[in-house]
């Protein structure tokens, strides 16, 4: 009898349970994910509609005769783009990409476009993962990615190096957008531990914008490569929010209506601190600028604001319930509401009116403000007991180490490059095949630098 009493309870229970977790999934927003975040300036989000533009124009047959222009056109000069790849150059093995000079903003910029659904190749590289199946740099990288990165720069390295020796004031600058996100991110990482490679390029004229990121590093390379790499998302975008691995992407593009309970449920049910221990999870890389558009319980969109941090805890960690997941992913999408944002804020704030010498008074504030949010990402990363997280310095030696590379970046980016330079004018080997004479299966069948580098470097 006190059984059959006690079956009901049970249920009422259950019901209550789903009910309370259903309730908060539903209220769950977008506009949540960076309500603590402060609002992004014109002089840093400046780049990114302009970036949003050189991915796009990877999808133009003719630059010269554009069909899918967004308002106001590429502005783009045809004559000053280097190179143009196609698939007939990539052949699977990495998006399209192109290489721009933009002489109007000093800027040297390789841009890679999205995820093409109907060719077979790029999901060969969107699945060449596991979990913890790539160690780098004291981290955890996406393997098909940071191959697909070797590729480009195998391909790419001897025009890049002479566009920056021929413009020694022209920063380096790497953007992509969905797939092409991630092998943008893997470009910077490799360049910076590898600058003797490009000519010996300074770390803070090498810069990245991952639009609608994939998750592909590590959460202490993500944090400390925030003053290089940048994301941004566009309010709901499931990309970002999607659970590692990333071989689980490709079931969630086409299976994202059935699956989104089952992972919402999953990522609601599994606390924060156990997701922050495991060191093989990968995260959206750098610094996140997020676009806000839409609010809870209000109908309609409304003027577009854009929030930044360098997040630690919760970084993306959960899918939105919305019907924008997808929407919201789209490069038109985030090419409008970036230029609509950066248009609003500089309507309420006149920066090109300012005189050059306070502009740039300002630009060093905004540095130092950045290198500042930096350090304390750092120092929450270790205070949250991240894997292979390292605090700031405490002897004033982080400056330095924000504008070169930390003191373990260094000397890590000197071995590598002095053994990497060797084995490359012995061989004369691709940047692929460099990246695995670098590294080697450890017993355990992590990605370790091999042995007998390590002691020719000591």
């Amino acid at each position: 009898m006190s059984l059959a009493c006690g079956i009901p309870l049970l249920e009422c229970v259950y019901c209550l349970a789903c009910a309370r977790w259903a309730w908060k999934r539903c209220l769950h927003s977008g506009s949540h994910d960076s309500d603590t975040w402060g609002l992004a300036s014109p002089e840093e989000f400046e780049p990114v509609p302009r970036m949003c533009r050189f991915i796009m124009a990877n999808y133009e047959i003719d630059i010269s005769n554009p069909q899918f222009a967004p308002p106001g056109g590429y502005q783009m000069d045809p004559n000053n783009i280097i190179t143009l790849k196609g698939y007939k150059d990539t052949k699977g093995r990495v998006t399209p990409y192109l290489i721009y000079l933009d002489h109007e903003h000093s800027d040297i910029v390789l841009a890679l476009r999205g995820l093409n659904l109907a060719i077979e190749g790029e999901y060969a590289v969107l699945m060449d993962n596991r979990l913890g199946k790539r160690k780098f740099d004291g981290g955890y990288v996406h393997n098909g990615l940071l191959r697909a990165a070797g590729w480009v720069l195998d391909r790419e390295c001897d025009i890049l190096k002479d566009l920056i020796q021929k413009y020694p004031s022209y920063n380096l600058t790497f953007a992509g957008h969905s797939l092409g996100s991630g092998i943008a991110a893997m470009l910077a990482m490799v360049v910076v531990l590898n600058r003797g490679k490009l000519g010996n390029v300074d770390r803070k004229r090498v810069r990245c914008y991952a639009l609608a990121p994939a998750r592909c590093m590590s959460l202490n390379l993500a944090v400390r490569y925030a003053d290089v790499i940048n994301s941004v998302v566009l309010q709901d975008d499931f990309l970002p929010r999607t659970a590692t691995p990333l071989e689980d992407i490709f079931k969630s593009i086409l299976c994202l209506p059935c699956l989104l309970c089952l992972r919402c449920l999953r990522d609601t049910c599994i606390p924060e601190d156990v997701l922050l221990r495991d060191p093989r999870r990968l995260y959206a890389p750098g610094r996140v600028y997020h676009i806000v558009e839409r609010k809870l319980f209000r109908c309609g969109k409304y003027p577009p604001v854009v929030k930044t941090a360098v997040p630690v805890d919760g970084r993306f960690e959960h899918i939105v319930m919305s019907c924008n997941a997808t929407k919201d992913h789209a490069i038109i999408s985030i090419q409008r509401e970036a230029q609509l944002a950066l248009d609003l804020m500089l309507d309420r704030e006149p920066v090109m009116s300012i005189p050059t010498k306070q502009k740039m008074e300002r630009q060093e504030t905004l540095r130092r403000e950045h290198v500042e949010e930096h350090k304390a990402a750092l120092r929450r990363a270790v205070t949250l007991s991240v894997p292979d997280s390292e605090a700031p310095s405490e002897y004033g030696t982080f400056d330095d180490s924000s504008n070169d590379g930390s003191h373990h970046e260094q000397s890590n980016s000197s071995f590598r490059s002095n053994s990497s330079e060797s084995l490359r004018n012995r061989q004369r080997i691709s940047w692929a095949e460099l990246i695995d004479r670098i590294f080697e299966k450890d017993e355990s069948g992590h990605m370790v630098v091999r042995k007998s580098l390590s002691q020719n470097n000591s």
